[in-house]
């Protein structure tokens, strides 16, 4: 098995966070600091990180947690702020998030300690469907601004991917998007007229709210897992 899908499976980081633990020197293999995330790790071989021997594969869990506002995505913050890792009980296993949602959004993030399945989930090739709900201002939302939205709209960093629209509500948008550049569905609507006041992602590839409370979590079941890996 190759170093980087070992590191993965063992629950230390996602596959892209392991190349760089290994370009950063971290990872030792049997003695010997190594620095090609390719290298050859067998059943017998002792591979540490940071100094601590891992022990092989750990379960693979998959987290549904309703991240509320103000709590970062990300795995730790320098400014001291909550992370979504600190809603959900580790039991000693290495979670980390499945994409992000910005600090000023909520709703559905996954958390695992599978990496194989969080680098399926984001990497772009296998656009894997986001939905949100988002309430926006610059009054009703025309016809105009839907369509511009489901043909993709141009921000500095390019033409956005069609998305699909709806409108579900005064002032308020449902959209669905298979790409994740940064704060995406803030600036889609931003630049069509329509700022958003609040946005909440609801779903996730085949995984829902399905009734969580903000801060809340759920452990998905084998079924789900399965459809999120069939993705």
């Amino acid at each position: 098995m190759r170093l980087v899908k070992y590191l993965a499976h063992a629950g230390v980081a996602s596959r892209r966070a392991a190349e760089e633990l290994i370009a950063e020197r971290r990872v030792v293999v049997d003695g010997e600091v190594v620095a090609d995330p390719a290298r050859n790790v067998g059943e017998d071989s002792r591979v540490e990180v940071d100094g601590r021997v891992l022990t092989g594969a750990e379960p693979r869990v998959v987290y549904a947690v309703n991240k509320p506002l103000g709590v970062v995505s990300t795995a730790r913050d320098t400014h001291g702020r909550p992370t979504v890792l600190e809603l959900v009980p580790a039991h000693g296993l290495r979670l980390y998030p499945v994409g992000r949602l910005d600090v000023d959004s909520s709703g559905l993030i996954l958390l695992t300690n599978d990496g194989e399945l969080a680098h399926r989930l984001t990497h772009p090739r296998y656009e894997v469907a986001k939905r949100y709900l988002a309430r926006v201002g610059g009054g009703p939302v025309k016809e105009d601004a839907v369509r511009r939205l489901r043909d993709g709209v141009q921000l500095n960093d390019g033409l956005t991917a069609p998305a699909q629209v709806r409108r579900v509500g005064h002032g308020q948008l449902e959209l669905t998007i298979h790409e994740g550049r940064n704060r995406q569905v803030r600036r889609m609507c931003e630049a069509v007229g329509h700022p958003v006041l609040a946005l909440e992602r609801v779903a996730f590839g085949p995984s829902r709210l399905n009734g969580l409370l903000p801060g809340s979590y759920r452990r998905c079941d084998d079924a789900e897992v399965e459809c999120l890996h069939a993705l």
